[in-house]
């Protein structure tokens, strides 16, 4: 009969997100405390909250982080769809056009969530508040990191009254996103500066909600993607069907097409981008919510596995090591990984001291196959800005184009391609020589001419 490690020490998780919460799940699983300090006070509903504007677009959750979620909080899956998501198969209950064409809803290789960003934290919220092992400290902000250059104590936090409070921790995560101030934190305690890559493409996302027509359960999920090849600047149109019978639409566009939050442009915007599908199904939909526009979306990566010091007790994940656009969609996936892996290192050696750079390193390995692909599209935008990707990137550029063209056509590369996007597979699985072969050979069927609305889960037309 074997039996349960036993708990024991201290952790602190700041941030109170679904990274947050993940992480403190990942936690429980050795400690014998985990304390979530969260700056928002958080809402006992599936409702928005302050510190996440970004809440109101598009979301998706691919089955790589979906299964990682599970593994941290098992139940969660069913208490999603329970509460109104949807479990969308890929590539069957899409309907995309991607730069080189629409791509077929071949029969499923894997799946992702679908619903509000507010229903899916929720959800992961209370499934982690449950856990014996975690409390929440929320309307608390961290101030600075306790210790020194070789090791973090502990945490300050403040009050909403300004009154300052000192936890003490073997661990402290930070998982409090882009806004994150550990490259600031770590300078104080004597550390150099992190080493940082951004590349900005301008981009700017604007959504609103609609109701969703009568008799379109079921609906897939519409996505019409930019060309970057293309001279011009990159705009999208992504419709979810969402909880409660609703469409949740976001348009985006890069520098010098962005998107606005005009209620009459708003059609309009979905109409010109490179295919008009999405416009038109939603111009007489009613409107539910006012046009909510975010611009904070460029590229960072922090190289904290880089540094050549990196302090005990202390780990970086989520958006606040790597945040991408979220045109691609993987930020929260990669985000449930890390998680995992803050899991899997914490149960192989406990809160001892070494664990938090061993656990940086493997978050650093994880965040840089969707690194690199997001951008290298992004570069080639019209006034991006950003250090340009290096020789071997381009390549992949090149051969990534010419695989996306052969997945419109050959049913073997549509899979390994999404077993890739959904961190289902490494990047690796692009270049084996199966599906080498297959994008030699190239698509071996035409381009598909309208949008496979009908017949999902066909190998043809």
């Amino acid at each position: 009969m074997t039996t349960s490690p036993s708990r024991t020490g201290s952790a602190v998780v700041l941030g109170g997100g679904l990274a947050g919460m993940l992480a403190a799940a990942a936690l429980a699983d050795r400690a014998a405390t985990v304390t979530v300090v969260e700056r928002d006070r958080l809402p006992d509903t599936a409702s928005p909250r302050r510190g996440l504007p970004q809440a109101r677009h598009a979301h998706l959750l691919y089955s790589g982080g979906a299964r990682a979620v599970e593994s941290l909080l098992p139940g969660t899956h069913d208490r999603w769809l329970k509460a109104g998501a949807r479990r969308v198969p890929l590539p069957t209950g899409l309907v995309t056009f991607t730069a080189q064409g629409w791509l077929r809803r071949w029969p499923e290789t894997q799946y992702m969530i679908v619903c509000s960003r507010d229903l899916l934290d929720h959800v992961v919220r209370r499934q982690a508040l449950a856990l014996p092992a975690v409390s929440l400290v929320d309307g608390a902000e961290a101030v600075r990191l306790t210790g020194d250059a070789r090791r973090v104590t502990g945490v300050v936090v403040r009050d909403a009254h300004g009154a300052e409070t000192r936890l003490e921790a073997d661990l402290v995560v930070d998982a409090t996103g882009r806004g994150s101030s550990a490259p600031r934190w770590l300078a104080g305690l004597g550390l150099p500066a992190v080493p940082e890559h951004a590349v900005d493409s301008g981009l700017a996302y604007a959504t609103r909600i609609f109701r969703a027509p009568a008799g379109s359960g079921g609906f897939p999920v519409i996505g019409i993607q930019p060309d970057p090849r293309r001279p011009v600047p990159g705009q999208s149109a992504t419709l979810l069907p969402i909880e409660d019978s609703r469409w949740l639409v976001t348009l985006s566009g890069t520098r010098g097409g962005q998107p606005s939050a005009s209620a009459d442009e708003f059609v309009p915007f979905a109409r010109q981008v490179r295919h008009p599908l999405v416009g038109d199904l939603i111009a007489r939909a009613q409107p539910l919510t006012d046009i909510h526009v975010t611009h904070s979306t460029v590229n960072r990566r922090r190289l904290y596995e880089k540094m050549t010091a990196w302090p005990a007790g202390f780990v970086v994940l989520g958006d606040a090591v790597a945040a991408y656009n979220p045109l691609y969609g993987q930020g929260m996936s990669v985000a449930a990984q890390g998680a995992a892996l803050l899991r899997e290192t914490v149960r192989a050696r406990g809160l001892a001291p070494g664990v938090a750079r061993d656990a940086q390193r493997a978050i650093g390995r994880l965040v840089q196959g969707p690194w690199d692909l997001a951008v290298a599209q992004d570069i080639l935008y019209p006034g991006t800005t950003g250090r340009r990707p290096p020789a071997a990137t381009t390549l992949l550029r090149g051969y990534m184009d010419r695989l996306m063209l052969t997945a419109t056509g050959r049913a073997a590369t549509c899979r390994a391609l999404f077993d890739v996007l959904t961190l289902s597979a490494p990047v690796t699985g692009l270049v084996s020589p199966t599906v080498a072969i297959g994008v030699l050979r190239g698509p071996g069927r035409p381009l598909l001419a309208e949008p496979p609305l009908g017949c999902p889960g066909r190998s043809t037309p």
